[in-house]
This record gives structure tokens, C-alpha cells and sequence, in this order.
């Protein structure tokens, strides 16, 4: 089944890449199909990305879209459920937008999306805050884990804030023995306290319910919760049995026994936060268990709506038979008609002395109600829904407990009229297991509280500690007895008295026990209030003298306990208003009472009851003159709208003003229907009057009702006139636009201000703003300021959007009128500020800037969107970039001769612009370059300033993103075309265009490499830029991608290259006292006021990095620079005392410390397919510590994944090079040695390895070849040895750890030459190192020396002869004939090195290897004479050198040796 859904889903998306929507379908329809286009692209996206989680959560979306679409579709859906399904739909619409970053869809009240185009500014800018807040909640609840709510239940609860839990009792399961009680409640574990009122079920002995009818149908609800509930983290639901009869049930002895005693059994709970939450919403059977075989069996749904709700849209689970259990609390919305007048009373704890007795009573508690007469009140006392009032409630009986604590909560509900005469009283009771013994017991004790305290307010909720009273029984019954005396301890302080004495004290006839009592309350009623200040309102007829008073207290009163009252405070307003018609006393106070109450409903805590506030008007409001007096008020709040501490109250009205018009026109309605329109021309004039009031506060310069203003604006809408648009443009625009100007992007307003601002222009048309010009007069000041201050505020608002990104159409709307505004404003400045004597500089700099940020902002750039949101764009608004590109052109050549005031300061801002990706806006605007170049040109005879800046920008903005390789071509191409037709600059111009062109290509390339993990790659293109920079002598920008290079450096841990590359800095700066300019100080790190200063802190920072890279020669020598500014110029001892020492570490790691040899690689890159910086072109690398040539190969191939390596190398031909793949060649190479020429005698090995490996520009790499054909007689003549010499551009190490070679073939006679010397350099190596230690082993001297003298081998140079000593050669090749001399004197040197070798091999010879020695000794006089003779004699006149001829060849600068064998 799956399967086939998947298989759907890609067959509607192959479909619809083709599918034409009709626009007859269903708005949904469509807005369902575009949407799943858009979301499949993103969901591809999200496998391709190995995105999980993500991808799953839009599969599950994109299945409920595609099943909703084909419901919908179908056409069989009742209207009322096709209905909940659009909303279903546009809700999960919405949120996968959200998640998936997409833009927000505004809705109006049917879902149908907004058309921006037919709908006011204002009005959209609600539609998003509304939408995006309904997004926001719906995403908070998704990520919640206990908000997990479904979509079809979401739709459902959003239309009512309150809930209920259907609960069906199947069985009790349980063997009781007797009579029982089972009660259930809803628990909150984590508060420690009931939430509900109980549900009690009467159980009989035999296992079934009392009410035999009610067998099958013990169903209950559980109503009231409401939101802050389902957010609870846990709730339980209870059920507790209390057994009915005996004692003890095991007491079985045949006298007779008490019955009817209330005893506790058991108590089974149940945890019910899935099933509240929604994670769990089947219905099904539960257990609440008691024991493993033992419960209750229940079925639980929970339920959207109110008793009324449920009733009518789940009749067959609720009807009214079905006991209702309410929340012990209000429910967060108490509609007009929901009267309730309830007293939870919880029983919480005791503490009985035993008394006479020698054990702890059985204390039973009895509840009841009395009047103040002493009369019962009967039937008020509810022990739990579904059953039967009671006269008294009697608790249960803990045997023999001391200190019981029952926390036994009963509802009572007594008539209105009687609370305030009533009082609860508790008498207690000690019961006795037997029955004779139970009748003679009486009450011993009795406690009481009043329902209304002395003020005439309710009880107070929560605990209350009871005094206990002990007196005669007959007297307890007595109410006149106690009620004159304190009912709680609290009270019997305030009296004098003391409440924590140990003896008992007497009051009247009434002692006061030593026992304890403690109660709670909780008063849920509609008609009594615990607020003094209210209550003093509700009852106004009884103390008129303080209705001024109460009526401000009122706004002090907390708010939910207002809402609590609503209506009956709404009555209380209007009723004194009505009652004091004849006289303008209370009405102001009465207004600002209203004013306060329609505030708090409009605050987010108490949003849900505007519903209610929207009935009271429609269905309970009856003050027919309510309107004269209401607009009156209004009208003198208006007229005084300037004076002190009217303007905040102003502002609370002006937001109220949607329901002061509701109740004005709700009570002219009413009184039309009583007196038949009398009085409607009055009516109509008083209406006019305050319009016109509102309109002169509007028109008023004053900056205390801005706000109000505002206020007034969003919500009075006056009609698209005109004449009306003019009066709001006079004066308010300027008014909001300094607002906005002032305003923190963080405050709440800012948002409405812009939406006002925006609204205004958006109703402007052209003659308004000809007219705003005027309004000005002749004060050309006036107009400056007004524009400047404009221009700012729009590119504050362009950069800094007060609007969120998803905001699209806002934005977009807004984008459209700041376009229009923009271009009339710039008509404005060609008119009157263009001329020679008005020009005014700043205004028309602070144009250009706008109208580049205008072009360059985010939400414009096309090419970043989806092509469905690209296609609405530009369906909807075309492209304003071009729009705003041409004005911006036309702009500039409309300058003239005020051009050079903008050069070099606009040539950013221009640059930017033509560097968006829209290819007839850079067609239309790079000319302006050319014009600037003209310009400076015909100004200063150059245009050095422009190249600086534009080179400078450049690189910023193409390292930000911008640009690409057809703005390289357009620039080039358009740019050169300019410049080769101008008489002037047809050469420098070129010259410049190249120069530029060159630098693009390079940060073209610097820029893709930025994004590539390959640090190498990004390393080599850094040098790129910056070897460019420095040889246009573009120093500032060289020495910041010197940083950037250092920073790649450090981040791989390269850090003798980190320090070769902050040398390049250091040697730009000079040991001098000079300014250090602040191109040179690009780090924040860098103190320095001088160069020198600077140079110091470079020369630290480069010798710790030698350090850590082991280069100590390098650091060495820095540090010696360095000293000699310490001692002879700084005169800094301690500093260079610390340098000294750390030179003597260094040297002293050089001869202690082993240094790792790294090798050497060539690597050629072959083929198109690699970055020009690389490409067809061959590096020396220099590998890592120990890295081997089959490691390093591997890594170059995981940087270029699809590259090939090549099997030779050999160089490879064109057809490789030009080829569009990727072609490696690597193999390792062997640095040169290169001893600096201080080593002029012998040094040790360790001193000496360093320069191996270190300090080397030469690199070689031999292999044999065969040029011609064999030669019989000679088989080493066309034998050759193929040398490639590689010279890099720079030594390694250095700033970087490769460098790019070239090769050239260098002749046989040359590598002869280098040959002969190698091998004298090995006989005089060896012999050194037997003469510095005599121990080492003879084998390597005996075969080195036999491997010479031999006849065979004769010196290794026979062939040399043959190849180069004859006549043929000399005469061919005359200009080898010093070549050939040196030839010759080296072979004449090799002999008394091979002298001394013999003499050493003869000391050390054994006596075994003696005729060895003596056969090499024959051989080597043989050839002794045979050199001698023909080349003659030297000899070594002191200790032997290193090499007389060492680094005699240095001259050679070759690179490719060929040399036959």
C-alpha cells in the first residue's frame, strides 16, 4: 500500500511538469498543486542530502495534500465536513511552509489567499501578523511532545477554547463485600490536587450499580478544561472506593452491628495524559487498577467544545442523562448565560485528643449549611456528579487515627440570595463499631465559617484553620450559640485573642478545643466576587456616595477575575450611566471603565472572550441612550487630545474604537426599534461633529498623538478620495515618517508605523506628491530636510526590513510603493536641486545610495528564488531591479558637470549594481564606468583615482558572491569598445580593462576555490591574487590575502609556512620611528603606533612559528636581526636577554633534536578539466612528516575524485593538455643540496641534514633512455640517463608548500661533469668518516674502492672518453671545450682520493682480505699512471678539503640532463 502511494506521488509529479491548471478549478485546488510542485523539489533535495527526518516529515505531508486533493476533488463531501477539511488543508499548507522556509500565505476568514491588490495595507500587514502567529503556535505545538496534537482535532479545538473527557464506566471489578461508593476525579500529580468535581457511581454488594437502569449508560463528562490543561505535564485519572456499612468487614460476631459507615477501601489511578493530550485518541477500554486481577474498566475520549457543544455534536456519546462533572476552577471563556454559583468545600486534616478514651477516636465528620437563623438548608450539598443532592455529608471514618486527613471535597451551591445569610458548619462525632454503643455517642465538638466575610465579598479561597468549639450537644445545634464567636484562628487573633495556647479558653458558652480542623474553598461563582473593589461596583445601589471611588478602583481590579464578571460589570456600567442620564457625572468614568474592559479583552490572555463580549452586544446589551453619552465622551477625549494626561487615555479609546462604535450603533439601533428613528437627525450631527474632531486632531503638527494618530489611522478608514488622501498626506505623513525614524527596530510598533506609512503612499498619486512639494512653501530648507530625512529612513528601512523574510507579499507590496515614491522623489531633485546654484551634493549621494540598496536588497534578487516563486514575482511586479537600474542611469548623465563630485565615492555603490545578474541592467550601466573614467580624466589627465577605488571594491564584492564570468565578458567587451573609440583613452584604457579583467578572472577562481574543502586548492589561488596584487602594487590589498593566507596555514598547522608567509609583511616595513599607516595594522592583535613597533611584534610572532615548525636556522636568523635592534637601537636588555636564550635553545636543538626528511614530489596537472591556476601546469610538492609518495597520491587523488593517473612520466603530449579531462602525474623527485657558502670547512651531519631537505630550489629526477640505434661496439652510446632538473620559482619551504616549476634538457657532457663529481664527493665523504672514527666497519670502503679501480669500470669514465674526447666532438662542438677541460680535471682529482681511501683500507684491511687489498692496490696504479699521464698530476697538499671543486657548478641554471651512459 505504501509502495503505491509512492508510486502516486512521483507519477503526479512526472505528471505535473506538464499539467495545465484550469482556472475554473476550486482556489484550494490550485494553491494544493502548486504547492506540492514546490514541495517536491524541496523533498528530492532532502534525499539527495541524506536529510531523514526531514524528508519523512514532508512525505507524511505531501501524502495528506495528495489524499485531501482527491477528497476534495470527489465532490461527495457534506458542506460541513468539506469545510473542515479546507481548513485542515490551508493549515497544513501553512506549517510545511514554515518548516520548510517557504513563504507565509495570508488567508482571509474562508482560507481563500489575499490578492494584495484588492486589499488595503493595513489590512494585509494584520492578515500577516495573524497568519504568522497562527504558524507560529501550530509550529510550537509540533515540536512540543505533549502538544502532539492531530490536524483534525487542531481545527476542531481552534474554534473552541474549552474541552471535556467523555468517561464510560464498563464494570468495577473489584469484590467489595458491601455497599460502595466510586468516585473519579482528574488529579494533577505534580500541583497535588483535584482538578475536577467527583463522578460518583453507587455500587451494591452484588457487583452491580445501585440504579439498576443505569446498568449499561455510567457515563459522565468531564468539562471545562481548557488549554492551560492539556498543557499540564501529567494528569491522572482517580477513582476511589469508599466501602458503606460495617466497621471492619472481618468482624463477624453475631452482635450487632453499626451500619452506614462511610470507610475507605481502595484507590486505583490511572495516567490520562496521552488521552489529553491527543497522543492516544481511540476510544477503548482502560483498567484502572487495584490490584493485579482486580480494577475498573473505562472508556475515555476527550472531546472539543463546551457541554453545549458536545451535547449537539456527539449525541450519541452525551445526552442528558450523562452526568456532568465541572473543573473545580472557571473555564477559560464564562460565555453571557453561564450562571454558576459553586463552593467547593474540601475536608483536609484533623488533629482529635482521645480524651476519656484509651485509644484515638473514629471521628466522622458531618457537613451541612445553615442559615443565621439556625434553619438547614436543604438539598445544597452535591457529594459528586450523577446523583442526588443531600442536606448533609458525613465523611470517612478512619478507625482509631488520631490525626485523620480525608481530603473529601463536596460541591454546595446555594441560591444567590441566601449566601450571604449562610454559614458551613462541621460537627464531629466519635462512632462506635457496635451499634448500642454508636447511639449514645454525640457530637463533641463543632466548628463553622461564614460563606461572606463582614465587607460583603465571598469567603477567600484556599485553607482555612477552624477553631473547634466543645459545648453541650444541645447548644452545638444552637446557631446563636457560636455565631457571634471567631470562626477561624485568623479571625481570633485580629479579636485579642490567642490561638496557640494549651489550656482551653472559654468565649460565652463555648469553650475552645485543643483539637484542630483545617478546611479549604474554592468559589467558582458568577455572581459572588472575593474583590472588594468589584463587588463595591456590582452593588453600587447600596452606597451611591462611593460610586466615584469604585468606578476608578475598577481599573484596578486583576483582570480575570473582571472577565469572570463580565456582563454583570458591563450591566453595572451601563445601568449607572442609564440611571443618571439627566446629569454628565459618571460618564466619563463610566467610559474609561469601558474603555478598560473591551483593553482587556483585546490583551492575548483574554483573547478568547471576545466571542463573549461580541454576544453581550448582540444578545444582552439594552442602554438605549448609551450612544449620545459614549460619543459625547469620545468627542471631548478628541477635542482636548493635546493636554496633559488625555493623550495616554486617547490612546486607549482609539484602540477600543471598534466596539465604542459597536455599543454606540448597537444602542442607536435599540432605541430606533422603541421610538421609530426619533431623534436621527441629532444623531447623524453629533456622528459629524466627531469625525470632524478626529480630523483636526489628525491634521494638528503636535508629536504627543502621534501615537494616537496611528491608532486612529489603522482604524478608521476614510475613503481613497482625493481630497482625503491629501489631508493625511498634509499631515501626517512627515509625522509618521519621524516616528519611524526614532523608533528601535525592537519596539512592538514599528511594524504598524510602517504599514501606516506605507498605506499613505500607497494612496498617493502623482499630483500628491507635486502638492507635498508645496506644502513646504518657499522654504527650499524645508524640502532638503524632508528628503534627506526620507532617503535615510527608506534604506534604513531596505537594509534593516522591519518585516519578517517569509513576509513576501508585505514585503513585495511595500518594495512596489517605496519604488514609486523613490522615482517621484528623484523627479523632485531634477527639478529643483540640479542647477549650478540649488545643487545640493548630499541629497543627491544620499539618492544614489538608496536606490542601490533599493536595487541590491535580498527579497529583489530573482535568481536566489524557486522558478514558481521567480514566475509570481514577475508575474505580479515585474523586475524592479531594472526598473530602478534605468532610473538610477538616467540619474547620473542627468548630473553633467557635477559628475566629478561623485568620483571615487559612487563608484562602489555603481559597481554593485552592475554586478546583479541581469543581463540588459549590466548592459544599460557598466558604460557609466566609462563615464567616470572620461570624467576624472578631463579633470585631473588620469583616472588613478577610479582604478584605486574600483579594484578595491571589486574585490570585496566579488569575494562576497557577486559576479560571474559573463559580467567578466560584458565588462570587457563594452568597456574596451568605449575606450578604443575615445582619442585620449584608447591605450590606458585598455591597459586598465586588462589589468581589471586579469583580476577578475583571479577572484573568480579565489572565490569558487573559497567554497572547496581542499585547503591546498584555496591556499594556491590565495597566492594567486595576492602575487597579483603585488605586482600591480596594490600593497594594501597584498598584505590582507597575506592574512588570509597565513590563516589557511595556521588552521592545517603549516606553521613554518605561516611564518614564511607574515615574513612577506615584515620585509614590507622598515626598523624606523616612521607612522604605521593603517593598511599595515590589518589585525586587530597588532599594538603598534610606528613600523617599527610593528616589525617587532611580526618578527615574534614569525620565530614562535619557526619554532613550532621546527625551521630553528630560520629563527635563528631572524632572532639575530632582531638582537641587533634590541642591544644598539632599542637599548630593550631584558628583551634581549629572553631572545638570547631562546637562540640558545635553538641552536642546541639543532644538534640534540632528530628532524623528520620529508620528500619531495613532482606533480603535473593535465587536461582542461582542472582551475586555470593549476592547469597544464607542474608543482614541486614538498610532502608531510614520513608521508610516503604511495600516501601522497592517494590524497591528491580524494581532492580531484575524478582524475586519472597517468602511468608515465614522461611529459605528456597535446592531446592530453587539451583534452576536457583530469590527468595526474606524480612521482618523487631529490632536492638539491645547496650549502650556504658559510660552510667553507668540515661541519658535522646533523648541521648539514637540515640543508638536505630544507633551503632547496633545485630538484632531479633521472631515468635511462635509448636515443638511435644500438652501437655494437659501444653499447653506452646512445644509452642516455634523462635528468630532469626542476628549479622552482621560490625555495622550499616557503609561503607555500609547493611551487610551480619549468624543465629544460640540458647536455650529456654537463650531467659527465655532475656525475664525476658526485663520485668524488662519495670517496671523500667516506674517507672523512674513517678518519673522524676509526671503528667503522671496512665493507663499504672496500666495495665503493673496488667498484672504481676495477678494470671494468676503470674510474667510470672510459666511456666518458670515447663519448667526448675525440676529434669529431671537439670539432662539432667547440663551445664545449671549457666543459671538457673541467671533465678532465675532475677525472685527474679522483686519484688521490682514491690514494687516501687505499692507504685507509690498507691500515684497516684483516689479514683474510689482504690479497683483496693487494689486487685493488695493482689495479689502482694501473690506473694511477693511465690519469696521470693523460691528465696529469694533483695532489692534496693539506688535510683533506670537502671538495675542491664544491658548488663549482652553481652557475648551472638548467633543468633537463641528458648524458650517455
Amino acid at each position: 500500500m505504501r509502495r503505491g502511494w509512492e508510486d502516486l506521488i512521483f507519477s503526479f509529479f512526472l505528471f505535473s511538469q506538464h499539467e495545465t491548471v484550469i482556472p475554473s478549478e476550486l482556489p484550494l485546488i490550485q494553491e494544493v498543486t502548486t504547492t506540492l510542485r514546490e514541495w517536491s523539489v524541496i523533498w528530492r533535495q532532502l534525499y539527495v542530502q541524506d536529510n531523514r527526518e526531514m524528508f519523512r516529515s514532508v512525505r507524511h505531508m505531501i501524502y495528506d495534500l495528495i489524499e485531501w486533493r482527491s477528497q476534495i476533488l470527489s465532490g461527495t463531501l457534506p458542506q460541513d465536513e468539506l469545510k473542515e477539511l479546507k481548513k485542515k488543508v490551508t493549515a497544513k499548507i501553512d506549517y510545511g511552509n514554515r518548516i520548510l522556509d517557504l513563504d507565509l500565505v495570508v488567508r482571509d476568514e474562508d482560507g481563500n489567499i489575499l490578492d494584495p491588490e484588492q486589499t488595503s495595507t493595513i489590512s494585509l500587514f494584520r492578515a500577516h501578523e495573524i497568519a504568522s502567529k497562527q504558524v507560529e503556535e501550530r509550529l510550537q505545538e509540533e515540536k512540543s511532545q505533549k502538544q502532539n496534537i492531530d490536524i483534525n482535532r487542531q481545527a476542531k479545538f481552534a474554534a473552541t477554547p474549552s474541552f471535556a473527557l467523555f468517561v464510560n464506566l464498563k464494570n468495577v471489578v473489584c469484590k467489595i463485600g458491601e455497599d460502595a461508593e466510586v468516585l473519579m476525579s482528574l488529579y494533577d500529580p505534580l500541583e497535588l490536587k483535584f482538578i475536577s468535581e467527583n463522578y460518583l457511581v453507587r455500587w451494591s454488594s452484588c457487583g452491580l450499580p445501585k440504579d439498576i437502569d443505569r446498568l449499561h449508560n455510567l457515563r459522565a463528562v468531564f468539562t471545562d478544561l481548557g488549554s492551560k490543561d492539556l498543557k499540564r505535564e501529567k494528569i491522572s485519572f482517580v477513582c476511589q472506593i469508599v466501602r458503606v456499612g460495617r466497621m471492619e468487614l472481618r468482624d463477624n460476631n453475631t452482635r450487632k452491628l453499626t451500619s452506614g459507615l462511610r470507610r475507605p477501601f481502595g484507590v486505583a489511578v490511572m495516567d490520562v495524559t496521552d488521552i489529553i493530550n491527543g497522543k492516544n485518541k481511540s476510544q477503548q477500554f482502560h483498567n484502572c487498577g487495584f490490584f493485579y486481577t482486580t480494577g475498573l474498566w473505562v472508556t475515555l475520549k476527550l472531546l472539543p467544545g463546551d457541554i453545549h457543544q458536545i451535547r449537539k455534536e456527539f449525541p450519541h456519546l452525551v445526552d442528558r442523562s450523562t452526568a456532568v462533572a465541572r473543573k473545580m476552577g472557571f473555564p477559560e471563556i464564562i460565555m453571557p448565560g453561564d450562571v454558576r454559583n459553586d463552593i467547593y468545600v474540601t475536608l483536609v486534616q484533623g488533629d482529635f485528643d482521645k480524651g476519656s478514651k484509651t485509644t484515638a477516636k473514629n471521628v466522622e465528620v458531618t457537613v451541612s449549611v445553615y442559615d443565621e437563623d439556625g434553619k438547614r438548608l436543604e438539598s445544597v450539598i452535591f457529594p459528586g456528579a450523577g446523583d442526588e443532592a443531600i442536606s448533609e455529608y458525613k465523611s470517612v471514618i478512619y478507625y482509631q487515627v488520631k490525626q485523620p486527613r480525608w481530603f473529601e471535597t463536596v460541591k454546595v451551591a446555594i441560591p444567590i440570595e441566601d449566601v450571604n445569610r449562610s454559614h458551613l458548619r462541621f460537627t464531629f462525632r466519635h462512632r462506635s463499631s457496635q451499634d448500642s454503643k454508636d447511639k449514645s455517642e454525640k457530637i463533641f465538638a463543632l466548628a463553622f465559617v461564614k460563606l461572606m466575610r463582614y465587607d460583603g465579598t465571598t469567603l477567600r479561597d484556599g485553607e482555612h484553620d477552624l477553631i473547634v468549639y466543645k459545648a453541650e450537644a444541645k447548644k452545638l445545634e444552637d446557631a446563636s450559640t457560636y455565631l457571634s464567636l471567631p470562626s477561624t484562628k485568623i479571625e481570633l487573633e485580629e479579636k485579642g485573642h490567642s490561638a496557640t495556647g494549651k489550656s482551653m479558653q472559654n468565649l460565652g458558652s463555648c469553650t475552645i478545643s485543643k483539637d484542630s480542623f483545617q478546611i479549604s474553598t474554592l468559589v467558582c461563582s458568577t455572581k459572588l466576587t472575593q474583590n472588594v473593589d468589584l463587588l463595591g461596583l456590582l452593588k453600587w445601589r447600596s452606597n451611591t456616595s462611593l460610586l466615584h471611588q469604585n468606578l476608578k478602583q475598577l481599573m484596578k481590579v486583576d483582570g480575570g477575575e473582571v472577565v469572570k464578571f463580565l456582563q454583570d460589570t458591563l450591566d453595572a456600567l451601563f445601568n449607572i450611566m442609564m440611571e443618571n442620564s439627566e446629569s454628565e457625572t459618571f460618564d466619563t468614568l463610566v467610559f474609561d471603565a469601558l474603555v478598560f474592559i473591551i483593553g482587556l479583552i483585546a490583551d492575548r490572555k483574554f483573547q478568547h472572550f471576545n466571542p463573549v463580549l461580541e454576544t453581550y452586544i448582540k444578545k444582552h446589551f439594552s442602554a438605549t441612550l448609551a450612544y449620545t453619552k459614549l460619543t459625547k465622551v469620545l468627542k471631548t477625549y478628541v477635542d482636548n487630545a493635546e493636554k496633559c494626561g488625555i493623550t495616554d487615555q486617547l490612546f486607549k479609546a482609539m484602540k477600543a474604537l471598534e466596539y465604542i462604535f459597536k455599543f454606540i450603533v448597537r444602542s442607536r439601533i435599540l432605541f430606533n426599534q422603541l421610538y421609530e428613528n426619533k431623534g436621527e437627525a441629532d444623531f447623524r450631527e453629533s456622528l459629524l461633529q466627531l469625525f470632524k474632531s478626529i480630523n483636526e486632531m489628525m491634521s494638528s503638527n503636535s508629536d504627543q498623538t502621534v501615537i494616537v494618530k496611528v491608532c486612529a489611522f489603522q482604524i478608521c478608514t476614510l475613503g481613497p478620495t482625493q481630497r482625503h488622501v491629501q489631508i493625511i498626506m498634509e499631515n501626517l505623513l512627515r509625522t509618521v515618517n519621524r516616528t519611524v525614524i526614532s523608533m528601535g527596530r525592537d519596539s512592538e510598533l514599528i511594524g504598524s508605523f510602517v504599514a501606516c506609512m506605507t498605506a499613505i503612499l500607497r494612496q498617493m498619486e502623482d499630483y500628491h506628491y507635486a502638492h507635498l512639494i508645496k506644502t513646504f512653501g518657499k522654504m527650499r530648507s524645508d524640502v532638503v530636510d524632508f528628503l534627506m530625512e526620507t532617503f535615510i529612513m527608506f534604506k534604513n528601512l531596505i537594509g534593516k526590513n522591519v518585516y519578517p523574510f517569509d513576509w513576501v507579499i508585505m514585503n513585495m507590496m511595500q518594495n512596489k510603493v517605496f519604488l514609486r515614491a523613490i522615482n517621484q522623489y528623484a523627479d523632485m531633485l531634477n527639478k529643483k536641486f540640479l542647477d549650478q546654484a540649488n545643487f545640493e551634493l548630499q541629497l543627491w549621494n544620499n539618492y544614489f545610495h538608496l536606490a542601490v540598496a533599493f536595487l541590491t536588497q535580498e527579497s529583489l534578487q530573482l535568481e536566489n528564488f524557486s522558478s514558481a516563486k521567480r514566475a509570481k514575482i514577475l508575474n505580479k511586479y515585474g523586475d524592479m531591479r531594472r526598473q530602478i537600474g534605468f532610473e538610477i542611469r538616467d540619474m547620473w548623465y542627468n548630473l553633467g558637470q557635477h559628475k566629478i563630485k561623485f568620483i571615487p565615492e559612487m563608484v562602489g555603490p555603481i559597481l554593485e549594481m552592475t554586478l546583479i545578474p541581469e543581463t540588459e541592467l549590466r548592459k544599460a550601466t557598466i558604460p557609466i564606468f566609462f563615464d567616470m573614467m572620461q570624467c576624472e580624466f578631463h579633470s585631473t589627465r588620469s583616472f588613478q583615482r577610479f582604478e584605486n577605488e574600483i579594484i578595491t571594491k571589486l574585490d570585496h564584492e566579488v569575494e562576497g558572491g557577486r559576479g560571474d564570468e559573463q559580467y567578466k565578458v560584458l565588462f570587457d567587451k563594452i568597456l574596451l569598445e568605449h575606450c578604443r573609440k575615445h582619442k585620449y583613452l584608447a591605450k590606458s584604457g585598455e591597459t586598465f580593462v586588462k589589468l581589471v579583467v586579469r583580476l577578475m578572472e583571479r577572484l573568480l577562481d579565489y572565490r569558487t576555490i573559497m567554497h572547496d574543502e581542499n585547503k591546498e586548492n584555496r591556499m594556491s589561488c590565495t597566492v594567486n591574487v595576492l602575487n597579483f596584487y603585488k605586482e600591480i602594487e596594490r600593497e594594501e590589498m597584498y598584505i590582507r590575502y597575506l592574512y588570509k593566507l597565513c590563516d589557511l596555514h595556521k588552521e592545517c598547522d603549516n606553521y613554518t609556512e605561516a611564518a614564511y608567509t607574515l615574513l612577506l609583511h615584515a620585509k614590507l616595513l622598515k626598523w624606523s620611528e616612521e607612522a604605521c599607516a593603517a593598511h599595515l595594522t590589518q589585525r586587530d592583535g597588532y599594538q603598534a603606533a610606528t613600523q617599527g613597533q610593528l616589525k617587532d611584534q611580526l618578527y615574534q610572532e614569525i620565530i614562535h612559528y619557526f619554532d613550532k615548525g621546527k625551521m630553528w636556522e630560520e629563527a635563528i636568523a631572524l632572532g639575530k636581526e632582531l638582537a641587533e635592534q634590541y642591544e644598539n637601537e632599542m637599548f630593550d636588555y631584558e628583551q634581549l636577554s629572553e631572545l638570547l636564550r631562546k637562540q640558545a635553545q635553538f641552536y642546541e636543538n639543532i644538534v640534540k633534536v632528530i628532524r623528520p626528511k620529508p620528500d619531495y614530489f613532482a606533480v603535473g596537472y593535465y587536461g582542461q578539466g582542472f582551475p586555470t591556476f593549476i592547469r597544464n601546469k607542474v608543482f614541486i610538492y614538498r610532502g608531510k612528516e614520513y608521508e610516503r609518495r604511495e600516501d601522497f597520491e592517494a590524497r591528491l587523488l580524494t581532492q580531484f575524485p575524478n582524475a586519472e593517473k597517468m602511468k608515465t612520466t614522461s611529459p605528456p603530449g597535446d592531446d592530453i593538455k587539451t583534452s576536457s579531462g583530469q590527468y595526474i602525474q606524480c612521482f618523487t623527485v631529490k632536492p638539491k643540496l645547496d650549502l650556504p657558502s658559510k660552510f667553507h670547512r668540515p661541519v658535522s651531519e646533523q648541521i648539514v641534514s637540515f640543508y638536505r631537505v630544507n633551503e632547496v630550489q633545485r630538484f632531479e629526477y633521472s631515468r635511462p633512455v635509448r636515443k638511435g640505434e644500438k652501437n655494437p661496439d659501444n653499447e653506452f652510446a646512445n644509452m642516455w640517463i634523462e635528468r630532469t632538473i626542476y628549479v622552482t620559482a621560490y625555495k622550499l619551504p616557503g609561503i607555500l608548500r609547493w611551487f610551480e616549476v619549468k624543465s629544460v634538457e640540458i647536455s650529456p657532457l654537463e650531467n659527465a661533469i655532475e656525475t664525476m663529481q658526485l663520485t668524488n664527493d662519495k670517496i671523500n665523504n667516506m674517507v672523512q668518516q674513517h678518519l673522524s672514527d676509526p671503528n667503522l666497519p671496512i665493507n663499504p670502503l672496500s666495495m665503493l674502492l673496488n667498484g672504481i679501480v676495477d678494470p671494468a669500470v676503470m674510474g667510470g669514465f672510459a666511456n666518458y672518453e670515447k663519448a667526448f674526447f675525440t676529434e669529431k666532438y671537439m670539432h662539432e662542438h667547440p663551445e664545449d671545450h671549457d666543459k671538457i677541460e673541467k671533465l678532465k680535471d675532475l677525472i685527474a682529482w679522483q686519484i688521490p682520493f682514491l690514494a687516501e681511501g687505499i692507504r685507509i683500507h690498507g691500515e684497516k684491511v684483516t689479514e683474510a682480505l689482504r690479497p683483496f687489498h693487494e689486487r685493488m692496490e695493482a689495479c689502482f696504479r694501473q690506473l694511477k699512471d693511465k690519469v696521470e699521464k693523460q691528465y696529469g698530476v694533483r695532489a692534496i697538499v693539506s688535510s683533506l678539503p670537502i671538495s675542491p671543486f664544491h658548488n663549482s657548478w652553481n652557475f648551472l641554471k638548467v633543468q633537463q640532463l641528458t648524458i650517455p651512459v
